[in-house]
């Protein structure tokens, strides 16, 4: 029988530990399909349960290097993770503090008659070995995973940089108080490996960090739900666990109260927060027969329904499943520097063999002449600033982006966002503001005086129109009565009683249920639909006095945020869970030509995932609420406000902290001037390194008008390419901060 399980996994450091799980659990008999996510850190596995256990799963994945925690653990084991990383960047940073300060001392000519004691040298290996034998544990074991099964990654990358950096230094400082002298270099570099495996370490910690939260937000969403249900049963009330809920159940769901199962309504008429699904403001209203959806909040009567759907088959827990599945389902995107490090390490460590050979074999040049070059090319060639490269950079851009407000979940997100052709804008709380506001008045007689009415009869409403009308009046600073008598008509609108005064706001239909002529503001009315306002008739002793119009208003900034978009290539498209008429209304106002309306969350996902089938670039999802969550995840960048949910905030790998929407083409034009940048590191990177390695290797010694220092490439020589690359990517890096409060 097919099954499927989700296993929470540590000790991933890159997108090729994920590949290496995948490969090798597919290789398994009876596994259908494996989907490893390393930003929620969980394998999605199906396979058939007649020839495979869960336990030889669990055990495949440990022996590959991983372990699999207990679920009911995994908060503990991920905590004490997160702490274990916490404590090796703090190490990294004690250590390597002063072994800097020293080693620029040192080349600054600041430590005077001590610069050229052994003791300083032993010194700097001592501050760099806890770096050296415990900071940089992670790369080694992960480096070592990687080449075991057939690939070099990021840490064999950071590993053998950091590792020849110090073995080298090592070496020198041995020779130098061995009586061997300055045969092998003066010169050590321990701070060069300290740094690079301190800052590298600094980045994993922000990562460990986004994954945290991303995994705490997930687990909130089944928590939306009530823990338990009142059931009747033989005419008693009963309050049971929502697990005891079976299909056909009668439930009681009281106003205030989040309904605990999908079900259908057999008795009673009541308003229904459905926000939290559809992320639209306006409750819908609920009679007989009508469906409701576990997690949203009766706000108004009293209902009794019918459980229909229970346990995993609720809508919330599809959502759920599919937040996870589309987190999971992402294929992997492969740096630069990782794909060309499968390549550069192996055949720079060939090159080195092959040219020790070479001189002490067949030239007859000797040992030591040939262990140098050997150690030239391992120095000249060393991944130092490949490493520097893109962590320096994205450190960079992910921090500028922090102080306008964007935050970049990890430097993959701020890489992606650069390539965005296709731009989905959720309608409510993203281009609009997200609640109802009064937007117009209309009337014959004084403005003032009817909202003054109007706001003194809804006082006593819990509908949001009557709460805008409310806080309108509230804002002009208009004295509300308070209404003698009030009634809610479901679906209608209100009658009250304000002082000598019959007051009634509502629809059209519950106007013309009391026998009011309308005539006077049809036109009106009509032209205020088309605006997609929810238009309020009021009517006071029998006489239509005037008109209120209400709607979900656009943000100011959208339309400069659209325009922009356009701006830099970007084609735009609103999607929204509303009707067609009201997304007509908005897009058109926002200049957005490309408008999907009426959709549900997983057919918000749906049409993301068709975008990215036809369109050749990536695309991106900017929504708020919890209905956004499953298309925010399908997305190839998923963007959220800082005013959206938790789950929203969570899954998106963007969030625009001020809610502003001019936010979105800036993270667009840093990510760019970021990628460019890496680029450029990596270049000066590999230039020093391809340029020198020739020379190390030999290939300019039968010229003897060549200076003999390019001749006999000393290590010293090749060390300072090295650490001249290193600071280039560096200072090239840091020209982001220098051009922050420019256009990018």
């Amino acid at each position: 029988m097919e099954h499927q399980i989700n296993l929470p996994i540590t000790g991933m450091n890159c997108e090729s530990c994920t590949s290496i799980i995948t490969q090798n659990l597919k290789k398994m008999d009876g596994v259908f399909a494996v989907e490893v996510s390393l930003a929620t850190e969980y394998a999605a596995v199906t396979f058939d349960t007649s020839t495979l256990s869960e336990d030889a799963i669990v055990n495949k994945i440990r022996d590959l290097g991983f372990d699999v925690v207990d679920e009911d653990k995994e908060d503990e084991a991920r905590a004490e993770e997160f702490r274990r990383q916490k404590l090796q960047f703090a190490i990294g940073v004690l250590f390597t503090l002063p072994l800097f300060l020293i080693s620029m001392g040192r080349d600054m000519n600041l430590l005077g008659q001590w610069a050229s004691a052994d003791w300083v040298n032993y010194l700097m290996f001592g501050l760099a070995l806890p770096v050296q034998s415990y900071v940089a544990l992670d790369y080694y074991i992960g480096g070592f995973k990687a080449l075991r099964n057939g690939s070099a990654n990021m840490d064999v990358l950071v590993a053998m940089g950091s590792s020849v950096a110090f073995l080298y230094s090592l070496f020198v400082t041995i020779a130098l108080t061995t009586g061997m002298g300055e045969r092998f270099g003066a010169h050590v570099y321990f701070e060069t490996a300290a740094v690079i495996v301190t800052l590298i370490k600094l980045g994993k910690l922000l990562e460990g960090r986004a994954k945290g939260k991303i995994n705490a937000a997930l687990k909130k969403l089944p928590q939306l739900a009530p823990k338990t249900a009142c059931r009747l049963k033989d005419g008693e009330e009963q309050n049971i666990p929502i697990e005891q809920v079976g299909v056909g159940d009668i439930l009681i769901v009281r106003p205030g109260e989040s309904v605990p199962v999908d079900g259908v309504v057999r008795s009673g008429e009541s308003a229904i927060d459905e926000s939290v699904f559809t992320g639209e403001s306006l409750p819908v209203d609920k009679v007989l027969g009508d469906p409701v959806t576990a997690a949203t909040m009766n706000q108004s009567g009293m209902l009794t329904i019918e459980a229909t759907h229970v346990g995993a088959e609720m809508a919330l827990s599809r959502l759920v499943q599919l937040v996870y599945s589309t987190q999971q389902g992402k294929p992997p995107i492969q740096r630069v520097a990782d794909a060309v490090t499968n390549v550069f390490v192996p055949v720079v460590a060939a090159i080195a063999v092959v040219t020790f050979l070479v001189w002490w074999l067949v030239i007859g040049a000797g040992f030591t002449p040939a262990m140098l070059r050997l150690v030239a090319i391992l120095v000249t060639a060393c991944p130092c600033a490949l490493g520097l490269a893109t962590p320096t950079a994205v450190m960079m851009g992910t921090g500028i982006g922090a102080q306008r407000g964007i935050l970049f979940r990890n430097g993959e997100a701020l890489e992606r966002a650069g390539d965005l052709t296709t731009i989905v804008l959720d309608k409510t709380g993203t281009l609009t503001e997200g609640k109802l506001t009064l937007t117009d008045i209309l009337t014959d007689k004084d403005e003032s005086e009817l909202l003054q009415l109007s706001a003194a009869a809804e006082r006593g409403s819990e509908h949001p129109i009557g709460k805008a009308v409310v806080q309108a009046a509230q804002v002009r600073g208009l004295d509300i009565a308070t209404p003698s008598q009030f009634k809610a008509v479901t679906g209608h609108g209100i009658t009250a009683q304000v002082g000598e005064n019959s007051v009634i706001i509502g629809n059209l239909a519950l106007i013309q249920q009391h026998d009011i002529p309308t005539r006077r503001f049809e036109e009106e009315a009509e032209r205020l639909q088309t605006e997609a306002k929810t238009v309020l008739w009021v009517a006071v002793d029998g006489e239509v006095l005037g008109l209120l119009a209400v709607a979900d208003t656009l943000k100011p900034e959208a339309q400069a945020a659209v325009a922009e978009l356009y701006e830099l290539g970007c084609t735009v498209t609103m999607m929204t869970g509303d009707n067609r008429v009201t997304a007509d209304a908005i897009a058109k106002a926002s200049r957005i030509s490309d408008v999907m309306a009426e959709l549900k969350p997983e057919d918000k996902a749906a049409a993301v995932k068709k975008l990215q089938t036809e369109n050749s670039g990536r695309v991106a999802m900017v929504g708020d609420g919890i209905n956004d969550t499953p298309a925010l995840a399908q997305a190839d960048i998923g963007i959220s406000l800082g005013t959206g949910t938790d789950i929203a905030r969570e899954t998106a790998h963007v969030t625009l902290m001020h809610s502003d929407l001019r936010g979105l083409p800036d993270a667009i034009r840093l990510s760019r001037s970021t990628m460019r940048t890496i680029k450029q590191n990596l270049f000066w990177a590999f230039f020093y390194n391809v340029l020198l390695i020739p020379i190390a290797a030999g290939v300019l010694y039968p010229f003897p008008s060549v200076p003999m220092m390019f001749r006999e490439l000393h290590p010293m020589l090749a060390a300072f390419a090295m650490a001249f690359s290193s600071v280039s990517v560096v200072l090239n890096s840091l020209r982001l901060q220098w051009r922050k409060n420019n256009h990018f």
